[in-house]
């Protein structure tokens, strides 16, 4: 459903999105995952046709965007940037206007679609009476409009309270389970990406730094909680006779392959030193990601270090 190829973006001097590959397959839900200036919006902006690639393609429904937009998003929905609606007018009336703008729908699937997005009984209200996490159901429902096969949803829960974001993801789950759709999700809500995407892609400063399943990223190493009187002399040991592959925050290994924990306390006793804790760490998403941060953040001063 989208593919991009190599696509670039260069604002001035500042690039802001630079040599991104990235393949989203039909009926998944797949996560973009960044800091703010990471590149998201302006990936997005390019699939939409409202930002123009410096470098390579974005393929949408199996078509260049920049050289047939209009077949491109035939069939693509979307909630991107700040949704503007007329406040003076109710949301049906919206709804109505708005789609105008791809294909007259007719009252019976504008009701239905309101249905879907939990708006009815306040459809003939007006928009100034709704409520922040009204208009994002509302824009949801601007993104139905045209019988999409493909959403593309820019921080659809921004700024919505807790039981708002909660409703939206099963809205969004119940809309991808009964519609079929394909779904495409920026976000920077971790525990709604890993609730709802099965695959993810992370951005910094304008580089994807990595794409995989949320399996991949829990379990690119197996760490373990370890206690010990002193961290640093048991774990240049540890390292030196090849036990863990790496540690963190202090606190934490990461254990070699094929090494099991017993391995450890074993060698640490040998050595006189006793062991006070140890236990397998379960990786999360956000401690997946605060960490590939950490070691992007690493890798770009090692590289200016080294200029």
């Amino acid at each position: 459903m989208i593919r991009l190829r190599q696509l670039s973006k260069c604002f001035g001097t500042r690039w802001a999105l630079r040599d991104l590959d990235l393949t989203v397959s039909r009926g998944e839900i797949f996560g973009l995952l960044g800091h703010n200036g990471a590149g998201k919006s302006t990936a997005i902006g390019m699939m939409l046709g409202q930002v123009w690639p410096t470098e390579g393609e974005a393929l949408v429904c199996g078509y260049d965007v920049s050289v047939e937009r209009q077949r491109a998003l035939l069939k693509v929905g979307a909630i991107f940037e700040t949704p503007v609606f007329y406040d003076y007018l109710s949301g049906w009336k919206n709804l109505q206007i708005l789609s105008h703008y791809t294909a007259p729908t007719p009252p019976e699937r504008i009701k239905k679609i309101i249905e879907w997005v939990g708006l009815t009984g306040r459809e003939h209200d007006k928009v100034s009476k709704y409520s922040h996490g009204m208009r994002t159901r509302l824009a949801l429902a601007q993104a139905l409009l045209p019988d999409p096969e493909l959403l593309i949803l820019d921080e659809p829960s921004d700024g919505l309270d807790p039981e708002g974001i909660h409703e939206m993801r099963l809205t969004i789950q119940r809309l991808q389970k009964e519609l079929g759709l394909t779904i495409l999700l920026s976000s920077h809500l971790l525990n709604e990406v890993e609730q709802l995407c099965t695959r993810i892609a992370v951005l910094n400063q304008g580089k994807k730094v990595f794409e995989g399943t949320l399996a991949d990223a829990k379990q690119t190493k197996q760490w373990v909680r370890l206690k010990v009187a002193d961290f640093a002399k048991a774990t240049a040991s540890l390292q030196s006779e090849r036990f863990i592959t790496d540690t963190r925050n202090a606190s934490l290994v990461a254990l070699a392959d094929g090494v099991k924990t017993d391995a450890l306390v074993r060698h640490l006793v040998a050595m006189d030193m006793p062991v006070y804790e140890i236990a397998q760490e379960e990786e999360t998403l956000e401690s997946f990601y605060l960490n590939l941060m950490q070691d992007s953040r690493n890798s770009a001063k090692a590289s200016t270090a080294g200029h």
